[in-house]
């Protein structure tokens, strides 16, 4: 019902514009044209303007609706310093076109369209400029920064990856105070969570879930510069695909768990943290001849050996060790080796060990 007020509203809206412009016309031209032949082409015209905006109403309402809710979507993901300096703009971006809209309302006939759509052009070109000053400001914060950190021996701004948020090591390493300078969570990361706690998948869903908690911790729990911020990018892209371009663009860090991303990034020269090649490189090393105390928990590939774990998960491949599985044993270390997913520690039971040369 209302769809159908909607058109017929159209269809007047539409037969009042084809009158006035035929008598617009018949009026500049002084045209000797007879009253009944002027009344046919009032009638005329108007009749076709009104069918054709009553035909062609479903598609402009279906994309008026969709810019309504693009719009939606966009304010309701601006800060409130995003949405007043976009206010700004565009009340800037009004005053100018009124202004200019003074000389061209006396226009005759295209005067009053010209204004209209002067008013449309400058207020979002405000907005565009007032939003890309907005993106020079978060420009100058991670130069002022990198600035900082040069003056200072501090470290700039880092971009947090969605990886790295769920999980949640990066709360206890910025307890100790081992990563220096603003953290930086894009807009575009949050929403991921969003859209990854919102999950029919269970397991899809707890990550989520326990990615935002992690923001929470990050910004009200931990005594350090955290934010969310809005970083534009193609929007087209992936997450990754964003990150890497924010990072280019702003010439900062990025924190990540991700194996991939790490190198992709190290391809485009970003700089990345990768919190998994921090905790190799914390694990305790071991020297051949040391001597350690395991539990024997399961087979190893080659045939007879056993392996167990240290408690910050190296893994220790025990020589013969598959005879004491789920025994404690004492062993000797006889070498260490340190590959992409970690360090592999290779050892044999006490007494059994060689001299090592």
């Amino acid at each position: 019902m209302l769809n159908k007020v909607i058109k017929l509203f159209f269809s007047i809206v539409g037969a009042f514009t084809g009158y006035t412009l035929t008598r617009t016309f018949f009026l500049s031209q002084e045209l000797s044209v007879t009253q009944n032949m002027k009344l046919f082409s009032y009638i005329s015209v108007a009749l076709i303007v009104g069918a054709a905006f009553y035909f062609t109403a479903n598609k402009f309402i279906t994309a008026v609706l969709n810019a309504l809710d693009k719009f939606e979507n966009r304010i309701q993901s601006m800060t409130l310093y995003e949405l007043a300096i976009s206010v700004v703009g565009l009340i800037a971006g009004l005053i100018v076109a009124n202004l200019l809209a003074i000389p061209i309302s006396r226009l005759e006939i295209i005067g009053l369209p010209l204004s209209i759509i002067s008013n449309i052009l400058f207020a979002c070109l405000g907005i565009a400029i007032s939003t890309g000053k907005k993106n020079e400001h978060l420009m100058d914060s991670f130069k002022n920064n990198r600035g900082n950190s040069a003056g200072k021996n501090t470290s700039g701004p880092k971009l947090l990856d969605t990886s790295v948020i769920i999980d949640g090591r990066i709360v206890d390493i910025c307890r100790t105070g081992f990563i220096e300078g603003e953290l930086v969570i894009p807009e575009f990361v949050l929403e991921e969570l969003r859209h990854i706690a919102d999950s029919s998948d269970a397991l899809k869903r707890n990550k989520g879930r326990r990615g935002l908690d992690i923001v929470n911790m990050l910004q009200k729990e931990l005594n350090y510069p955290v934010r969310v911020e809005s970083i534009e990018v193609d929007s087209g892209a992936e997450v990754d695909d964003k990150l890497l371009k924010a990072a280019q663009k702003f010439g900062c860090k990025i924190v990540t768990i991700d194996y991939n991303l790490n190198k992709v990034a190290n391809i485009s020269g970003v700089s990345v943290l990768n919190i998994n090649e921090l905790a190799n490189a914390v694990k305790p090393i071991a020297l051949p001849g040391e001597e350690m105390t395991i539990q024997v928990i399961k087979d190893g590939k080659e045939n007879g050996q056993g392996i167990g774990y240290l408690e910050d998960g190296t893994m220790i491949v025990v020589e013969g060790g598959r005879r004491h599985m789920g025994e404690t044993v004492s062993v000797t270390v006889t070498s260490v080796l340190q590959t992409a997913a970690g360090r592999m520690i290779f050892a044999k039971p006490k007494g059994r060990i060689e001299k090592v040369i």
